[in-house]
C-alpha cells in the first residue's frame, strides 16, 4: 500500500511538473511571440477571413478599424471577376451614400433601418472619423479554401521547417508564416516577381540562395526555408522584437527601423496605430496580426476546419554534383526517370530540363527514398567522363556593328551563315540593322579529366572553403591584381583566362585565388576543371574591390564604376516592381481566387512580400544636409553624385588635401545642383548595384560573433574575414560605429560562401 502511495505521489509530481513546464513554455512563447490585447480585434478579423469565408465570399470593411464589417458579399462560383468588381463597387458606393447621409446629422427617427445599423456600427464616432471612414471602405476576399489547402500541403515540409528554425534558435511559431505568404504552395509567383513557399524577390533571394540561369532555389521549399530562417534571424538581430522582425519580412528592416525612429518606440501596437508612411500601408500594418491569426488556426486546425489529413513528409536523400552534368546523364547513371527528378528538384529551371543548361557542380541533387545517401565520389564514378564538364554552357551573342552583315558575323565566329540565320529566325539573305543583338550558338565547356574530377569532387564534398591543389602553371592572386594585368603578364588573353578558369565576371577575382595559366586550347581542356574548382573552392579570400585604400577606417572603395551586370539590372527591376506595388497597394483588392493569385499568393494582399532589399543602412540626408559616411563610399562618390568637385566638399567640411573620410563621421553636402532626394536615389542605386554584383557570386550561410580585441580596427577585422566586404559587415551591424571599435564589443559577422557560377 505504501508503495502504491509513493508511486501515485511520484506520478502526481510528474504531472504537476509537466503542467508547470507547459505553462512555462506557453508563457515563454507568449513573451517571444506576443499577442497584445489591443490587436485581438484585428487578429479575430483575420481568423474569420482565413476560416469562415472562401474565395467566393468577402468582407466589405473599414480599412483602419477591422471590427467594422459592413457586409459579407457572396458570389456565385461562376461569377466573372469583372462582374464581382461591379458588385463590390456598387456595395461600396451604397455605404458611402449612407455615410454621406449620416454626416448631415439627421434625427434618428428619419433614418432607415440600414442607416441605423451603420450608425450603430460606428457608435459615438464623430463626423471627422466618418469622413475618413467614407474613403476607407475596403473589400477583403475570403481565404478559407486556400488556407485549408495550405494546412494539408504543410505536412510535406513541416518537419524540415521545424528543424531549420530549431537549428537557428528561432521560435517554432514562425513555422506558420508560409500560411500567410503562399498557403504552403511552393510553385507560386507573385505579380511583382516574388516566388516560392516563402515568397522571395530575386535580389533578396540571392543573398542566401543560388539563383542563376540553371537554378532558382526560391522554388525549392527546403533551401528557401533555410534562407527565410536566415533573413528572419537577421531582422530580429536588427530590430530586437519578433513583431517588428516579422513585419520587416513584408516591409523591410530599414522600413521598420524608420518606423521605430519616427514613432520613438519599438512597441508594435503604437507603430501599427500611429505610424504614417506611404509605404506602410494596409498589408504592412496587418502582416503581424494576420500571422497571429494563421498561428492560432495552425495550432488548432480541427477547431476551425474539422479533421485535417496532412500530406505525408517527403522522404529523400541528397548527393552533391561533382561536376557540371546534363540531366540525361543523371537519368541514365541513377536509373531515375525525369518526372521523378523534376518532382524532387523544383529548383532546376526549364533550361536544365530542355538541355540548354547543365545541372551545376555543387548542386544538391535530391533523390527519392530515405536509405543510404550516394556520395559525390560514387556519383562521379557512375557518370561517364564524356558527360562531365568544368563549367556551365555559355550563352553567346553579338551586337551588330556598322557595315556588318549576317554573313560577316557568321564568318567571324566560324559558323555557317544558314545556322546563324536559323538561330535568329531570319532568312539567310536578310539584312541586319546596326545595334541588333544576334544569338550565337552556345559554347560547350571543356570536359573534366579524371584527375580533375577527383579534385572537383573533393572540393564539392568539403565545401567552398576547401583548398584544391592543381598541377601546371598557376598564378596566386595578390592584392591589387586585376585579371587584365595577370593576362598581359602571362601572355594570355583576358577572355581565354576567364574561359580556362570557368570565370563569369572579370571583376571578381580575389586574394589567394589560384588561376590556371594555359594559353593552349588542348592543354586547357585537361586543366580547366582544376582551375574552375580552385576558383569556386579557394581558401578564404575576399572578392576584389577596386582600389581598396590601405588605411584602418576609411570608406572601403574609391569612386570606381559599379558594373551594370544582369544581376544589377534584375535588382533594379525588383526595386521598381516593389515601388510600383507599394504605389498601388491601397487599390489591390482582388475579388476572386484567380485575381488573388495574379496579384500574389500572400493572403494579406495589397503590398509586396519579402522586400527587394534587406539593407538596413540609412542612406538618407539629414535635415541639416549632412550624411553619415558608410562603407564603400568616398569623397569622390559624393562629389560625383552631387555634381561638384571633391575640393568643394573638402572646403565645406574642413578636410585637408588627401585626408580620407572616416566611417561613421558626419559629412556636409553641397546640394546646390541636385535635391536631397536625388542624392539619396543615386546613393542607393550605387549600393544596390554593389550588392547585386556581390550576391551574383556569393551567398550568406550564417553568422558568427567576433569579440573586438585591443588593437583591432575595421581594417584588421576585414583581413580576418577576407570574404566579407566592409559594406556587408556594416549591414549586419548598422548601429555600430565601425570606425571606433572598442575592446569587448561584439560584431556580427556573416559567413560567406562563393557560388560556383555567376548569374547569367
Amino acid at each position: 500500500m505504501d508503495l502504491m502511495k509513493r508511486v501515485a505521489m511520484v506520478l502526481l509530481m510528474c504531472v504537476a511538473t509537466s503542467v508547470a513546464t507547459d505553462v512555462a513554455h506557453a508563457q515563454s512563447a507568449a513573451d517571444v511571440i506576443p499577442r497584445p490585447p489591443e490587436l485581438q480585434p484585428d487578429v479575430d478579423f483575420w481568423i474569420r477571413v482565413y476560416s469562415q469565408i472562401t474565395t467566393n465570399d468577402g468582407f466589405l470593411h473599414d480599412e483602419r478599424d477591422l471590427t467594422i464589417v459592413y457586409e459579407t458579399l457572396r458570389f456565385a462560383p461562376n461569377t466573372q471577376p469583372k462582374q464581382r468588381s461591379a458588385i463590390v463597387d456598387e456595395a461600396r458606393k451604397g455605404y458611402q451614400a449612407i455615410i454621406d447621409r449620416l454626416l448631415t446629422n439627421p434625427p434618428s427617427s428619419e433614418l432607415t433601418a440600414e442607416e441605423k445599423r451603420v450608425r450603430e456600427l460606428w457608435g459615438k464616432a464623430g463626423n471627422d472619423r466618418l469622413r475618413t471612414a467614407r474613403e476607407g471602405i475596403r473589400f477583403q476576399l475570403g481565404q478559407a479554401d486556400r488556407f485549408h489547402a495550405g494546412l494539408v500541403r504543410a505536412g510535406t515540409w513541416e518537419a524540415h521547417i521545424a528543424q531549420t528554425l530549431a537549428n537557428l534558435g528561432l521560435p517554432p511559431e514562425i513555422a506558420a508564416l508560409p500560411h500567410v505568404e503562399s498557403s504552403f504552395n511552393p510553385a507560386v509567383y507573385s505579380k511583382v516577381g516574388a516566388a516560392g513557399l516563402w515568397q522571395f524577390m530575386r535580389s533578396t533571394g540571392r543573398r542566401y540562395m543560388r539563383i542563376d540561369s540553371a537554378v532558382d532555389e526560391r522554388m525549392d521549399p527546403f533551401r528557401s526555408t533555410e534562407a527565410a530562417a536566415q533573413l528572419l534571424a537577421y531582422n530580429y538581430r536588427l530590430l530586437g522584437t519578433w513583431p517588428l522582425a516579422l513585419t520587416a519580412y513584408n516591409h523591410g528592416a530599414a522600413g521598420m527601423r524608420r518606423a521605430a525612429t519616427a514613432t520613438g518606440t519599438t512597441d508594435f501596437v503604437r507603430i501599427n496605430r500611429t505610424h504614417r508612411s506611404p509605404s506602410f500601408g494596409f498589408a504592412s500594418r496587418n502582416f503581424y496580426p494576420s500571422f497571429l491569426a494563421a498561428l492560432t488556426i495552425d495550432q488548432n486546425p480541427e477547431k476551425y476546419f474539422g479533421p485535417i489529413e496532412r500530406a505525408s513528409e517527403l522522404k529523400f536523400t541528397e548527393v552533391v554534383l561533382p561536376s557540371y552534368v546534363p540531366v540525361r546523364a543523371i537519368e541514365r547513371a541513377l536509373a531515375v526517370d525525369r518526372a521523378t527528378l523534376r518532382e524532387f528538384n523544383p529548383a532546376l529551371l526549364p533550361t536544365v530540363w530542355n538541355g540548354e543548361r547543365l545541372v551545376p557542380r555543387g548542386y544538391r541533387l535530391r533523390l527519392p527514398g530515405n536509405g543510404k545517401a550516394l556520395t559525390s565520389e560514387e556519383l562521379a564514378k557512375r557518370l561517364p567522363d564524356s558527360e562531365q564538364y568544368v563549367a556551365q554552357i555559355e550563352s553567346r551573342s553579338h551586337r551588330v556593328k556598322s557595315g556588318e552583315s549576317l554573313a560577316s558575323v557568321a564568318k567571324r565566329y566560324g559558323i555557317p551563315a544558314r545556322q546563324l540565320a536559323s538561330l535568329n529566325g531570319l532568312p539567310v539573305d536578310a539584312g541586319v540593322k546596326q545595334g541588333r543583338t544576334l544569338r550565337l550558338p552556345e559554347r560547350m565547356p571543356a570536359l573534366v579529366s579524371g584527375a580533375a574530377v577527383a579534385a572537383a569532387t573533393a572540393g564539392a564534398s568539403a565545401g567552398a572553403g576547401a583548398d584544391v591543389a592543381e598541377p601546371g602553371r598557376v598564378h596566386v592572386v595578390r592584392r591589387g591584381d586585376s585579371l587584365s594585368a595577370i593576362a598581359a603578364r602571362n601572355g594570355v588573353s583576358e577572355r581565354e583566362l576567364m574561359r580556362i578558369n570557368g570565370l563569369r565576371n572579370p571583376n571578381y577575382i580575389f586574394e589567394g585565388q589560384r588561376l590556371v595559366l594555359v594559353a593552349d586550347g588542348a592543354a586547357a581542356e585537361g586543366t580547366a576543371a582544376v582551375g574552375e574548382a580552385a576558383s569556386a573552392a579557394v581558401v578564404a579570400a575576399a572578392p576584389r574591390e577596386p582600389a581598396v585604400v590601405d588605411a584602418p577606417v576609411v570608406a572601403a572603395t574609391d569612386a570606381a564604376e559599379v558594373r551594370d551586370t544582369p544581376a544589377v539590372r534584375e535588382s533594379r527591376e525588383d526595386e521598381a516592381a516593389v515601388v510600383a506595388s507599394a504605389q498601388r497597394a491601397s487599390r489591390a483588392e482582388p475579388v476572386s481566387a484567380r485575381e488573388a493569385e495574379a496579384l500574389g499568393p500572400a493572403l494579406v494582399t495589397g503590398g509586396e512580400s519579402v522586400p527587394s532589399s534587406v539593407d538596413a543602412v540609412d542612406y538618407s540626408v539629414a535635415s541639416d544636409n549632412t550624411i553619415r559616411v558608410v562603407a564603400a563610399e568616398t569623397l569622390g562618390h559624393y562629389a560625383d553624385w552631387l555634381g561638384v568637385s571633391a575640393a568643394r566638399l573638402r572646403q565645406i567640411n574642413n578636410l585637408r588635401g588627401g585626408q580620407p573620410v572616416l566611417l561613421g563621421n558626419k559629412l556636409k553636402l553641397d546640394l546646390g545642383k541636385i535635391t536631397a532626394a536625388q542624392f539619396e536615389q543615386k546613393r542607393r542605386d550605387y549600393h544596390y548595384a554593389l550588392q547585386a554584383n556581390f550576391f551574383g557570386m556569393h551567398r550568406i550561410l550564417g553568422t558568427e560573433i567576433y569579440v573586438v580585441r585591443r588593437g583591432d580596427s575595421m581594417w584588421s577585422i576585414s583581413q580576418r574575414y577576407a570574404r566579407v566586404p566592409a559594406w556587408l559587415l556594416q549591414q549586419y551591424n548598422p548601429d555600430v560605429n565601425l570606425g571606433e571599435l572598442r575592446p569587448g564589443a561584439q560584431i556580427v559577422v556573416p559567413r560567406v560562401e562563393i557560388v560556383a557560377e555567376a548569374s547569367s
